[in-house]
């Protein structure tokens, strides 16, 4: 009976809190939104229906004013045009003249013809945004053919344009909000990941020191017993291969230091292990420079980096193919490209394929790319991408080092 490979801790539990927690943020967000939205829309409404009416009430003491007689209340009058001190007003004659103004900024004006011309616009504009009154005479007497009348026009106060502008703020403030909550989250995942990763590579190092030690002390008595046994050098290249993993293990977490290696032999080295260790009908060839390809960098962890890259090729030929290593300089490092005639990788997973837990392998984890790219970017200051890769047809991927 066969069992599924069990998923890895943080890709269970960390990326399922994540996504919970993310749709929680969205939805607080969301709500925030829609009642903010709804209490300004009501806020506007009523404000904008009391100035219409303040409106309305000024027009009709403008009215008043104009026809006033000994019976009129002028200071009652006077003090209803006068308390007007918010909302914007521009009052025309017949002829479209302006005949007064209140409350109302007159911008670029030089002289007065200049001033009457801009407030001749302004009030155009509040007649077509349908904000304008217009007064007749309560005697409803005729000038000509044309009754007489004042056309008021006004527009919203600071105060309610200020109010209409307010979901936007409070929108962007929201929104921000999210992106700061998202980015605070994604980073405490990835920080628990990281814990999790380290403590596992870190418990792996040290399960594997004392079989390891076993088995040099093993090999030594088989070549002591057996010194002319043509498998025994293998068989210690075997041994010093899982010193060299347990090495690799011990350091991630901790800040490897880099030394001067020599690219090209490095390269090498790891191409002839490779090639040894996969089936006949895999060719692993590598073109290095003649001269020594000097990079600085940790040797046994990007040494990993190539054999995950080596291994994804082998699963992606199905046993069956050509892997090709090339490294050569550049102006300030080195570049470092692996193809294969694998199945290929479609544009759209290039990026994804980097990211922890993805995986087209039916028992994989997910893991190897991504481990690659951290050794390359965090302790190379490296990067590794896609470079090419075509369905049917395989895949080269390019790592640049500085």
């Amino acid at each position: 009976m066969q069992t599924q490979a069990p998923v890895p801790y943080t890709r269970a539990r960390g990326r399922g809190l994540f996504l919970v927690m993310k749709y929680v943020l969205i939805a607080v967000a969301v709500a925030i939104a829609i009642g903010s939205l709804l209490t300004s829309n009501y806020l506007t409404r009523d404000l904008r229906q009391e100035e219409e009416e303040r409106m309305a009430i000024w027009a009709e003491a403008m009215r008043s004013l104009n026809e006033a007689d000994e019976n009129t209340d002028i200071l009652l009058v006077l003090k209803v045009i006068n308390g007007n001190n918010t909302i914007p007003v521009i009052v025309l004659d017949q002829d479209g003249n302006v005949q007064t103004h209140r409350n109302v900024t007159i911008r670029h004006a030089a002289d007065a013809a200049d001033s009457l011309a801009s407030l001749l616009r302004t009030a155009r504009a509040m007649e077509d945004a349908g904000n304008a009154l217009r007064i007749y005479p309560s005697s409803g007497t005729l000038s000509g053919e044309e009754d007489t009348y004042m056309q008021v026009c006004y527009a919203p106060s600071l105060m309610l344009r200020r109010l209409a502008l307010f979901p936007y703020v409070q929108w962007g403030v929201v929104i921000t909000f999210v992106l700061v909550a998202l980015f605070a989250l994604l980073s405490a995942t990835r920080a628990e990941q990281n814990k999790v990763w380290v403590g596992l590579s870190k418990e792996t190092a040290h399960q594997l020191g004392t079989p390891i030690s076993s088995l040099i002390g093993w090999t030594e008595v088989l070549h002591t017993a057996h010194p002319d046994d043509p498998y025994l050098p293998e068989m210690v290249k075997d041994v010093q291969r899982l010193e060299r993993i347990a090495e690799r293990f011990s350091k991630i977490g901790s800040i490897p230091e880099p030394r001067l290696e020599n690219l090209g032999d490095l390269l090498r080295r790891v191409a002839e292990y490779m090639d040894r260790r996969t089936s006949n009908h895999v060719r692993i060839t590598c073109h290095t420079p003649h001269a020594p390809l000097n990079v600085r960098l940790c040797a046994p962890l990007f040494e990993w980096v190539v054999e995950n890259l080596c291994k994804n090729a082998v699963d992606a030929m199905a046993g069956s193919g050509s892997i090709n290593i090339q490294a050569w300089a550049e102006t300030g490092g080195a570049v470092v490209e692996i193809s294969d005639t694998g199945k290929g990788i479609p544009k759209r997973l290039w990026k994804r394929v980097f990211r922890p837990g993805f995986t087209t392998k039916e028992r994989g984890w997910g893991l190897g790319l991504s481990l690659a790219q951290r050794i390359v970017v965090q302790y190379h200051k490296g990067r590794i991408f896609v470079k090419t890769s075509e369905p049917g047809k395989g895949t080269t991927f390019r790592i640049e080092l500085s």
